[in-house]
């Protein structure tokens, strides 16, 4: 049997247009001669939905677009698709589906089993969990069609270990009747480590119960979630015999009878796996929304750096367009350094200096006082960030460019970012990236790339804000290698004081932690951006703005 795996990208809540991109990929299968096409998890509605489920009609458009497409697609395809739906259903919560679509009809429906309410994942608010599932008969096979976290059933990364006990065990379930092949629609965003993690469940699952296995996963970006696909076949021994190319959509087709016996290994490297998360998240949050532009202050710091290159990756160097906003405080060196990363990457540019605003604000008699004290005091410094901010949205105003925020995850960490300043934007490309990270791609991008993109100096330099004489980064916070290491360790493996404090001075320790706990009401302000980790600010890491739990 000639089967076509389809990783598509849908976008959330364009049930006429995500149809379409079945129809288009079935058509592809037809001509290829395949028998059966498999299709992602709610690919009708997109992933993830969200309260778009609870909006009045939406799921029973859903399911009247099932029956439509089924009438639409060639009648001698079967095409397994995913969808929310209400059929047979009373109450205000519905089904996460996959319905069998074959000579014009909904030959079989079934429903998940397992719903993650962990994460960025709140199923259990919009789906009932089915009961049981059963194998989907066609063309006298048993197909043992399961979706996304119905595969997860008792590994360490969900509640279903704990406790399995108060949980079937779905796939077990459609081997025990019969199940010929395994197959998984699934919409399993990217995080670092996680197409690793998912090869290496699914080959658990093979070596239990000797079935062959396909996976089909959405692909690219939907808000700050980004999907990297990554659609895989396995054969009856464990191997990976086809592997799709992560973050593109595209068709790939394999015989069920025939599977290769040789293994397959894409060997991408971690920071092109971050490379191309940032790049789809942004190219998709903008086309999605409808923006065509972006622009973003250029400091000639690396992180507006690193952001611009990205930026010119996903749209396009003609669509980029940064700003130079030199302070008094600023370097010619820095000035130089923006300079010719913006020639490199062929974007448009121009230099606007702040100091003739910055002059104003300290003419005017009803702040003066608010200015005086030592040269730049924080709220000189915060001025500047903000004038310079006010700058990039008028700019977004005029012309409706998207604007770029080009904070880091270490920054907003610890608070060291302005409200109204380097924050505004509509989209922060690399707030799920720690500084160390930053560097590493950024050296990265001129390997890759084969010449000097982002200028040495700009990755050689020590930071600094230049808001005023003769700042630096390290003359406030700890080193970056330091601070990162402990950041990691409080958000994303959420170790205690006493534990830090092993690796780390206590001085150190306590006050990343005070940064950290009293910079939440920043956090929360900030734009959304690209989720690259479980513990992303925002949806990945859900914490109270006025809390008094002491940790050291």
């Amino acid at each position: 049997m000639k089967i076509a795996l389809a990783q598509l990208n849908p976008i959330v809540g364009d049930i006429h247009g995500n149809s379409q991109l079945v129809l288009a990929a079935a058509a592809q299968a037809v001509r290829e001669g395949a028998e059966l096409l498999i299709c992602s998890e709610l690919i009708l509605s997109g992933y993830p939905p969200k309260d778009l489920l609870l909006r009045e009609g939406f799921v029973k458009a859903c399911d009247a677009k099932v029956s439509e497409l089924a009438a639409q697609l060639p009648p001698d395809l079967g095409v397994l698709v995913g969808h929310p739906s209400s059929v047979g259903l009373a109450g205000k919560r519905f089904a996460n589906a996959a319905s069998l679509l074959y000579q014009g009809k909904v030959q079989d429906t079934t429903h998940k089993t397992l719903l993650p309410n962990y994460d960025v994942f709140d199923e259990h608010r919009y789906f009932r969990a089915a009961r049981s599932v059963e194998p989907m008969m066609f063309k006298g096979r048993k197909l043992g069609v399961h979706i996304c976290e119905d595969a997860w059933w008792g590994t360490e990364s969900t509640y279903y270990h704990e406790e399995p006990q108060l949980y079937a065990d779905p796939i077990q379930q459609l081997v025990d009747q019969g199940a010929e092949v395994l197959i998984n629609l699934s919409a399993s965003p990217f995080e670092k480590q996680k197409p690793n993690m998912r090869e290496e469940l699914v080959r658990k699952h093979v070596r239990k119960h000797n079935l062959p296995f396909l996976f089909v996963n959405q692909v690219g970006g939907n808000d700050d979630l980004v999907f990297d696909g990554r659609s895989f076949a396995m054969n009856r021994d464990g191997q990976t015999v086809i592997a799709m190319c992560p973050f593109e959509s595209c068709v790939e087709f394999i015989d069920l009878d025939g599977l290769p016996s040789q293994p397959v290994n894409l060997g991408r490297k971690y920071e092109q796996e971050l490379l191309d998360a940032l790049v789809v998240g942004l190219r998709d949050y903008m086309q999605k929304s409808g923006f065509t532009d972006c622009v973003l202050g250029l400091s000639g710091g690396i992180d507006s750096a690193l952001a611009a290159y990205i930026a010119a990756k996903a749209l396009g160097p003609t669509h980029i367009h940064g700003i130079l906003m030199p302070s008094r405080y600023s370097s010619d060196h820095s000035v130089n350094d923006a300079l010719k990363l913006a020639e490199a990457l062929g974007i448009d540019y121009e230099t606007i200096p702040i100091d003739p605003v910055h002059k104003a604000y300290e003419g005017l008699p009803v702040i003066a006082d608010d200015l005086t004290g030592d040269a730049a005091s924080l709220a000189d410094q915060n001025l500047q960030a903000r004038i310079r901010g006010a700058i990039v949205m008028l700019r977004s105003n005029r012309y409706g460019w998207i604007a770029l925020a080009t904070g880091n995850k270490s920054e907003l960490a610890i608070g060291y970012c302005t409200i109204y300043g380097d924050m505004a934007g509509g989209f922060a490309v690399l707030c799920d990236l720690f500084k160390q990270d930053v560097y590493a791609l950024s050296r990265y991008v001129n390997e890759i790339e084969q010449r000097e993109v982002i200028p040495e100096n700009i990755i050689v330099k020590p930071p600094s804000a230049e808001l005023a004489p003769n700042q630096f980064d390290q003359d406030t916070l700890p080193p970056y290698p330091v601070l990162d290491a402990i950041l990691t360790g409080l958000i994303e493996q959420e170790k205690s004081f006493s534990a830090l404090c092993d690796e780390f001075p206590e001085e150190t320790v306590r006050w990343v932690i005070s940064r950290l706990d009293r910079n939440e009401f920043k956090r929360r302000q900030m734009p959304p951006g690209i989720k690259l980790s479980q513990r992303a600010f925002g949806s990945g890491r859900r914490m109270p703005i006025v809390a008094r739990y002491p940790q050291t």
